[in-house]
């Protein structure tokens, strides 16, 4: 796997030019973008639903590497800035707008830049911190944060078969290379799965249980609910959001027009002169270049629409808290917040897999389906997303101790945040 995935990011760097016509069946290059793109990144969503984060454990070679340099390394504490729960969302939100600076998806010098920029960095802090430790998989993988956060509605968790009381705790002693204290173990996120853990004959450790689908969502309150969590699933969805509607939207071209003049019109023309290749897409042989007007309306729009959504989510969320405390929910109004922000897990994930892994779906309309029917096909999937939100939305109301009639007001606006996402991934599922 770790031969695989540095042929996929570094070989197309040597390698001609692909033609217009080539596919990915005759030109190794595009047969690197599709394998990145139209497999790999929504193909790994998906099988959180059914395997976990066994990616993570399993196939993963930039977390391989991590604990190879580990083993090799000073193996120094690690230092409480790496241990934030806030670092992991920062560096999603940062790998998240560089890609989209550089056009990772349509340059392989991008994604080499990227994904061997992160591997470098997954060894370098392999290399200095933690002992016989992922600490790059705990705390600062950006996909790694990602997908534990989905995680918590796979149909897979490993659970201790002799559990102690107080919650999850983080610890650097025993095998867990993710620093679970294993007895302890109450929530998913940061389990790789690599069934270091599980041996049938021993008493102590953990064993493989198969759960319903979204099952530690719809019970969060048992499952040590994270407020860090909630605000990188609002936040994460928001920037990826951003970085699809920039490319389809005309008015974000309108938008960036009026900008472009405005500066020009004030005599600033250093906005029209193009940046260094490592911030900005510079490749005129592709007739793509990137000037800093560009630059700073892509991280601007993506920023102001992160921050948008955020806002939505969270105005949302906070009416559902309100009123479930107002018709008897238990709890504070932070704690019934957090537990309701999970409930827009599955329409994030379907959202995210729809509109940038739409590549999956390209094999499709080759095989004879008319875009109307892959369109149909898209917006089931949503529906599918929606009504799952709304399954879990209802179970965590349940357990705030709601029933009867009164249950379905909280449950209003959860219904309309969802929606929203809906709506705003529109032109990912059926086009503008």
């Amino acid at each position: 796997m770790f031969l695989f995935f540095l042929a996929v990011i570094f070989m197309p760097l040597f390698l001609p030019e692909a033609a217009e016509n080539a596919t990915p069946l005759n030109d190794f290059t595009r047969f690197a973008n599709y394998a990145m793109w139209g497999l790999w990144f929504p193909l790994v969503f998906i099988s959180v639903i059914f395997t976990g984060r066994s990616w993570c454990g399993i196939f993963c070679p930039m977390g391989a590497a991590s604990e190879w340099a580990n083993k090799k390394g000073l193996q120094r504490p690690i230092p409480a800035w790496v241990r934030w729960e806030g670092t992991p969302i920062i560096s999603f939100l940062l790998i998240t707008l560089l890609g989209q600076t550089v056009g990772v998806r349509d340059h392989p010098e991008a994604v080499a830049e990227v994904f061997g920029g992160t591997l470098l960095l997954a060894i370098l802090l392999g290399f200095v911190y933690g002992r016989n430790k992922r600490a790059w998989c705990r705390h600062m993988c950006p996909i790694g944060l990602l997908l534990g956060v989905f995680s918590r509605i796979g149909a897979v968790q490993f659970a201790p078969k002799r559990k102690k009381p107080g919650g999850d705790r983080f610890t650097e002693k025993g095998v867990c290379p993710t620093m679970i204290d294993i007895p302890r173990k109450e929530e998913s996120r940061h389990c790789i799965e690599c069934f270091r853990c599980v041996n049938p004959h021993s008493r102590g450790g953990l064993y493989l249980r198969l759960r319903p689908p979204g099952e530690e969502i719809a019970q969060i309150r048992r499952h040590h609910p994270n407020p860090y969590e909630v605000v990188f699933l609002f936040m994460g969805t928001g920037i990826a959001l951003g970085g699809f509607l920039w490319l389809v939207l005309p008015q974000y071209q309108q938008l960036r027009q009026a900008v472009g003049s405005w500066f020009i019109g004030h005599g600033w023309y250093w906005i029209g002169e193009s940046g260094p290749w490592w911030l900005m897409s510079v490749h005129p042989e592709r007739r793509e270049v990137f000037n800093w007007l560009d630059f700073s309306m892509i991280v601007g729009f993506m920023l102001a629409v992160m921050l948008l959504l955020s806002l939505v989510l969270s105005l949302t969320t906070g009416l559902s808290a309100w009123l479930a405390g107002r018709l008897g929910a238990g709890r504070g109004l932070v704690e019934r917040f957090v537990e309701l922000g999970y409930q827009y897990a599955p329409v994030a994930m379907v959202s995210l897999v729809l509109g940038l892994g739409g590549e999956l779906f390209a094999p499709l309309i080759t095989l004879g389906l008319s875009d109307a029917m892959v369109g149909l096909l898209k917006g089931g999937l949503f529906c599918l997303g929606l009504l799952w939100s709304l399954y879990l939305g209802r179970q965590i109301l349940l357990n705030q101790g709601l029933c009867g009639a009164g249950l379905w007001v909280p449950l209003l606006p959860g219904v309309t945040g969802s929606m929203l996402v809906g709506l705003a991934w529109w032109p990912a599922i059926f086009g503008i």
